[in-house]
C-alpha cells in the first residue's frame, strides 16, 4: 500500500488526512474518499508518505477521477502559502479556491479548445471579394491576417459562420486549436504619460516587478493596462485582470470585448452560473483562455503561462475576504507574480497607504499619470460647505438643493452620495470640532451611553464621558454618527418631475441590474442618482456633472484608524465621477469639520499630501504599514462570553509570546451583533511580521482546544475591519 495526504474540506487541524491506495497517485488529482460515513471529494496533496497512524485504521481512496489533468504544482504552492499566511486549514483553503464543479462527487466535462480560422494556401490565392461588399471583404481580410476565433470573426461580420462554411466547402479555410491572437490596433492614442508607463511595464516582461500605477481619476489607467496586456497576449501568454467588485464588470467587459474581441477570455465572478464558472476556470487552467478577468476569488485560478497580472482599484476593500478564508487578493496577486516571474500592476487614483509606502520606499516601482486622458477634460471644482450652523432638510443644505434644482433644469445629471460609514456613535464638540481619540492607538473612541463611557473598540481603553470639551471648554457635546434618512423621498418631494433612482446592494442584486442602469443612463432616463460607495467606484457616466456629498463626517468619528483613508478615497473617487470628457463638473461636500485635512486634500485633489500626513500619524503609533496586525475574534450568544473566552486565552498565552508582540484586552467589535450573535476581538500587533505569525500560531493552538460549542473563533491576518 502507498499512503497519501489528501486535502479535504473539513475544519480539522490542517484538513490534510491520510488515505491509502495500491497505486501511485499524481499530486493535484481529484479523488473520492470516505469521511464520517459519507463520500467526499479530496485533492491529492502529498504522495508516498510514512503513515502517521496505525496502518490498519487508514481508509482507502475510493475513486480517482481521470476527467482532466491534476491541479498544477504552482497552484498547490499558492494554496499552501495562503493556508500558512492566513492561519487557515489547508483543506478548507483548497476548497474555498475551487469552483463548484470541482467540489462535486462526479466527473466534470473538460472544455474543448477554441478553433482558430484562417485562409489556407488555396484561399490566399483567390481573388478577394469586391470592395463594394465591404462586410464580406472585411471578413476576408480578417482571415487573411491570421487565426481568429469565430466569436472574433462575428464581430467583423455577423454572417461569419455561414460565409466561412461556404468558403470551407470551397477548400479555402484551415483551422487550428491554438494560435497567437491577432489583436486589433487600439483606436485610443496614448498620451506621453501613458506611453511611458506602458513602456516601463513592458521592459520587465519575463521577470517579477511590482508597479503602482497612480493616476488621477480619468487619467486613462485602463488604456495603460490594455496596452501592456495586448503585448503579452500577442505573445500567446496569459493575463490575469482582477477587479474589485462585480459592479465594474458590465462596462469593463464591453471595453474588453471591443479591444480584445479575438482573445479567448474567461470571466470569473460570484454572479456567474456555477457550470459556466467551472468551465471558464478549466479553460484558464488548460491555457485555452488567454485573458482571465475576475473579482477577488479569481486570484486562485491556475494559469500555466501567466505573463502579466493587473489589479485595478487596488485600494478597494472588497479585495479582502471578510469571512472564512480571510485572504487579500491584491497581496496574493503580488505573491503570484513573484512565483510566476512576471510583472504585476496595481492601479488606483487613491492607492492604499500600504502600496503607496512600498512605492515610496522602492519596493514597488511608481508610475504616475498626472493628466486626464481627454485633453479637454477638466478636474471638477470641489467646494467644502460648513453645515455646522445650517438647518438641514433631511441632510440637505439649502445650497445643495438649489444646485440640484439648477442642474436638473439645465439638463444635467446629478449624483447624491451618502457616506454611510461610521455608524457607531461618537462624541463631537460643535463649537471647535474636537473629536475624542484614543491615546493608545489613534482610533476614535465610541460613545457608550448606558455605561457612561468612551471606549476604544481597538484596544479597549476606557474613560468617563467628559463634561466639557478639553480644547475650548464647551459643555454642549453632541453625539453623532447616524446615517442620512429619507434622502430619496426628500428629492422626489423637492423635484417631483425629476427621475430619481436609488442605487444600493438591494437594487443591483441581480446580474442584469447594472446593465439596465447603464442603459437608462445612456438613454437619458435618469436625472438624479442616489447611492453609497458602490457609485464611487470606476463608473463612467457621461452626463454626470454635479455631485453632492451628504454626511461626509461619518467616517471621521469612526473607531477604525483606516477611516480617514477610506473617506479620502471615496471622496476622491466620487469627485472624479463629475466632469468627464468636455463637461466640467462641480462637487459640493457638506461637513461640520471644514478645516479637517481630509477635506483640504480633496479640495486640492492632492493625494500625495494626504498620504504623507496620514503616514506620519501611522508611523507615530506603529500602525500599518509600519507595523503588522492580526485580529483574533470570537462570537457567542452574549458578547460577555466571547470576551471572557478571548481574555482567558490571552492570559494563557501572555508569557509565551515574543517580546515584540503586543496584545490588547478583548473589546466588542464596532458592529457587535451580527446574525443573532455578538462579537468581540483582540488585536495582536508587532513591528516584526515573523514574530506576529509565531504569536498567531500559538493563539491558534490554544483556540483549537476550545470545546464550548456556543463559541466560534476566527483569525484575521492583516485585518481591515474594526
Amino acid at each position: 500500500m502507498i499512503y497519501h495526504r489528501i486535502a479535504v474540506n473539513v475544519p480539522l487541524s490542517d484538513g490534510l488526512l491520510t488515505y491509502s491506495h495500491s497505486e501511485p497517485l499524481p499530486q493535484g488529482a481529484r479523488v473520492l474518499v470516505p469521511f464520517r460515513n459519507k463520500t467526499v471529494v479530496g485533492i491529492v496533496w502529498e504522495t508516498d508518505i510514512a503513515p502517521d497512524m496505525d496502518a490498519a485504521r487508514i481508509l482507502g481512496v475510493q475513486t480517482i477521477f481521470s476527467d482532466g489533468p491534476p491541479l498544477p504544482e504552482s497552484w498547490r504552492d499558492l494554496l499552501s502559502f495562503t493556508s500558512r499566511y492566513y492561519h487557515y486549514p489547508t483543506g478548507q483553503a483548497v476548497f474555498a479556491a475551487l469552483p463548484q464543479g470541482l467540489k462535486e462527487t462526479r466527473a466534470v466535462e473538460m472544455p474543448q479548445p477554441p478553433l482558430f480560422y484562417a485562409l489556407n494556401e488555396a484561399g490566399r490565392a483567390q481573388t478577394p471579394p469586391p470592395a463594394r461588399f465591404n462586410k464580406k471583404a472585411a471578413l476576408w481580410d480578417a482571415l487573411l491576417s491570421g487565426g481568429m476565433t469565430m466569436a472574433a470573426l462575428k464581430q467583423v461580420n455577423v454572417q461569419a459562420a455561414k460565409l466561412i462554411e461556404d468558403w470551407a466547402e470551397q477548400g479555402w479555410i484551415e483551422t487550428a486549436e491554438a494560435a497567437k491572437p491577432v489583436l486589433r490596433p487600439s483606436e485610443f492614442l496614448l498620451n506621453a504619460d501613458q506611453q511611458k508607463a506602458s513602456d516601463e511595464i513592458q521592459t520587465t516582461f519575463g521577470s517579477f516587478q511590482p508597479f503602482l500605477l497612480y493616476g488621477i481619476t480619468g487619467s486613462g489607467k485602463t488604456e495603460v493596462y490594455f496596452d501592456a496586456m495586448a503585448k503579452v497576449l500577442a505573445q500567446g501568454r496569459q493575463v490575469l485582470f482582477l477587479l474589485p467588485e462585480i459592479n465594474l464588470t458590465p462596462q469593463l467587459l464591453k471595453r474588453v470585448e471591443d479591444r480584445f474581441a479575438d482573445v479567448p477570455t474567461a470571466v470569473l465572478h460570484s454572479q456567474m452560473a456555477a457550470g459556466r464558472r467551472t468551465q471558464d476556470y478549466l479553460r484558464a487552467m488548460l491555457g485555452q483562455a488567454k485573458l482571465v478577468i475576475g473579482t477577488r476569488l479569481a486570484v486562485f485560478t491556475p494559469l500555466p503561462d501567466v505573463g502579466l497580472i493587473v489589479v485595478d482599484e487596488e485600494h478597494d476593500g472588497s479585495f479582502k475576504q471578510d469571512n472564512e478564508l480571510r485572504y487579500h487578493a491584491r497581496d496574493l496577486a503580488v505573491w503570484r507574480a513573484k512565483q510566476s516571474g512576471c510583472p504585476v500592476v496595481l492601479g488606483s487614483a487613491t492607492p492604499s497607504l500600504e502600496s503607496w509606502h512600498k512605492a515610496q520606499s522602492g519596493a514597488y516601482r511608481l508610475l504616475q499619470l498626472t493628466e486626464r486622458a481627454h485633453t479637454a477634460a477638466q478636474l471638477p471644482q470641489v467646494d467644502i460647505l460648513n453645515v455646522g450652523r445650517l438647518k438641514l432638510d433631511n441632510g440637505f443644505s439649502p445650497q445643495a438643493l438649489q444646485l440640484l434644482k439648477q442642474n436638473f433644469e439645465a439638463g444635467g445629471m446629478s449624483l447624491v452620495y451618502l457616506n454611510r460609514r461610521g455608524f457607531a456613535p461618537a462624541l463631537f464638540c460643535g463649537d471647535c470640532g474636537h473629536t475624542f481619540g484614543c491615546p493608545n492607538c489613534s482610533a476614535k473612541m465610541v460613545l457608550h451611553q448606558r455605561a457612561r463611557q468612551l471606549r476604544c473598540h481597538h484596544c479597549d481603553h476606557r474613560e468617563p464621558i467628559p463634561f466639557k470639551c478639553p480644547d475650548c471648554g464647551n459643555q454642549d457635546l453632541t453625539a453623532v454618527g447616524h446615517g442620512t434618512q429619507r434622502v430619496e423621498e426628500t428629492l422626489r418631494a423637492f423635484l417631483p418631475k425629476a427621475a430619481v433612482v436609488r442605487v444600493d446592494r438591494d437594487s443591483t442584486a441581480h446580474k442584469n441590474d447594472w446593465a439596465d442602469l447603464y442603459r437608462c443612463i445612456a438613454d437619458n432616463e435618469i436625472d438624479i442618482l442616489v447611492g453609497t460607495q458602490m457609485l464611487a467606484k470606476g463608473h463612467d457616466f457621461a452626463r454626470l456633472n454635479l455631485v453632492i456629498v451628504l454626511n461626509a463626517d461619518g467616517s471621521l468619528y469612526s473607531a477604525d484608524f483606516r477611516a480617514p483613508e477610506r473617506l479620502f478615497a471615496e471622496l476622491m473617487q466620487v469627485s472624479g465621477r463629475a466632469g468627464r470628457a468636455d463637461k466640467p463638473g462641480k462637487v459640493l461636500i457638506q461637513t461640520q469639520l471644514p478645516e479637517h485635512p481630509v477635506f483640504a486634500a480633496v479640495k486640492a485633489q492632492d493625494y500625495a499630501v494626504f498620504a504623507e500626513n496620514e503616514l506620519n500619524e501611522r508611523q507615530m503609533f506603529s500602525m500599518p504599514p509600519f507595523g503588522f496586525q492580526t485580529a483574533v475574534r470570537a462570537d457567542a450568544p452574549r458578547v460577555a462570553d466571547a470576551m471572557e473566552f478571548l481574555n482567558a486565552a490571552k492570559e494563557t498565552l501572555a508569557p509565551l509570546l515574543p517580546e515584540s508582540v503586543s496584545q490588547f484586552g478583548a473589546a466588542p467589535m464596532l458592529m457587535v451583533r451580527l446574525a443573532e450573535r455578538e462579537r468581540a476581538q483582540i488585536f495582536l500587533e508587532s513591528t516584526s511580521r515573523q514574530d506576529l505569525h509565531r504569536a498567531v500560531s500559538l493563539w491558534v493552538q490554544v483556540l483549537q482546544q476550545n470545546r464550548d460549542g456556543k463559541i466560534r473563533w476566527s483569525v484575521d491576518v492583516d485585518a481591515q475591519e474594526a
